[in-house]
């Protein structure tokens, strides 16, 4: 099949919007996707002025999704006055897994120039995700401990980095998985909390810094969000670029697996479907934002009592789970 831009071999067909690519133009359309998503979430800052640029932490993994969005970043905003790039690496504790991505990230940040910071759990909570399976307090999936510390750490590690910004390499399929677990749990103000900088402009930024609690609060981003996981994963391999494939090997979400597999075949079936949920659950969680805000209070969060974290418990989620496995 040949490219409907040039007529060169197409390496990709995207059903949903009928077109065939060629390496170049599926690069070219994977990249405009990601300027126009910082455009229209107003990510660029309009005043810095040179030497005071705004700093932009990204979480860089080693995965396609992360080592996508820091190559697309450096490229498109390296030589930008208005902005500073630094990748976050965070090593669980996994013996093998991580510390081959750790290489790929490195690598990547070697060759684009970019600063790069590691921070560990073992150094954070003198704890590591090996032994976090073992001993397993609570009867969970390993993600949904690991979900919780790195989030914390992330947060922290971009507010002592002095990020205005923290961007994540969520790409559309994570986004339309998450939109429909949230909806199929019913959970409208976690539907609520999701409208922020990764649902609709940045524009009252500093409103949702207040209500999480105060300047520890780091906003976030998601610049991949409109592009399909297989555009991702094909960008990274036609760049050659050294993102570390492999899954986690305590990885065991089986309820998302569900929703990942409903959606392909929805996909398949119905293309655009992504898309859909997307644009519809954009809509749906800022009528609930506007409507938690504008509740008596219930939203507000206060401050964790063994970390002073933004949380709405007496103790934060992280510090209680930590508790559980001294």
């Amino acid at each position: 099949m040949d490219c409907d831009k040039c007529g060169a071999d197409a390496v990709l067909h995207a059903a949903y919007s009928g077109l065939h690519l060629c390496e170049d133009h599926l690069c070219q359309s994977v990249e405009k996707r990601v300027r126009r998503r910082v455009r229209e979430d107003n990510l660029l800052p309009d005043d810095a002025t040179a030497g005071d640029p705004e700093t932009w932490v990204v979480g860089l993994s080693g995965g396609k999704d992360s080592v996508v969005l820091t190559q697309i970043l450096a490229e498109t905003f390296g030589r930008d006055p208005r902005v500073e790039l630094v990748a976050l690496s965070v090593h669980e504790g996994i013996d093998g897994y991580r510390d081959e991505s750790l290489a790929a990230c490195r690598e990547l940040t070697a060759d684009l120039g970019v600063a790069h910071e590691v921070v560990s759990y073992d150094e954070e909570f003198d704890v590591r995700m090996d032994e976090v399976v073992e001993e397993d307090p609570h009867d969970m999936s390993a993600c949904a401990y690991c979900g919780v510390f790195r989030r914390d750490v992330l947060s922290r590690y971009a507010a002592d980095l002095g990020a205005d910004k923290l961007l994540t390499g969520h790409n559309l399929d994570d986004e339309a998985e998450t939109a429909l677990m949230n909806f199929l749990e019913g959970d409208i103000r976690k539907l609520s909390q999701q409208f922020d900088a990764s649902l609709g402009p940045f524009e009252g930024a500093d409103a949702e810094r207040t209500r999480e609690g105060g300047e520890e609060f780091v906003p976030r981003a998601k610049p991949l969000r409109d592009v399909p996981e297989r555009e991702v994963a094909l960008y990274a391999r036609v760049r050659d670029l050294p993102a570390h494939i492999t899954e986690c090997p305590h990885a065991e979400e089986a309820y998302r697996g569900e929703i990942q597999q409903l959606l392909y075949d929805l996909e398949e079936r119905h293309p655009g479907t992504r898309h859909s949920i997307m644009a519809g659950y954009e809509e749906l969680a800022a009528l609930a934002a506007g409507e938690y805000d504008a509740s008596d209070g219930d939203g507000d969060l206060g401050e964790c009592a063994e970390c002073g974290s933004p949380t709405a418990r007496e103790v934060c989620r992280k510090c209680g789970l930590l508790d559980a496995l001294t």
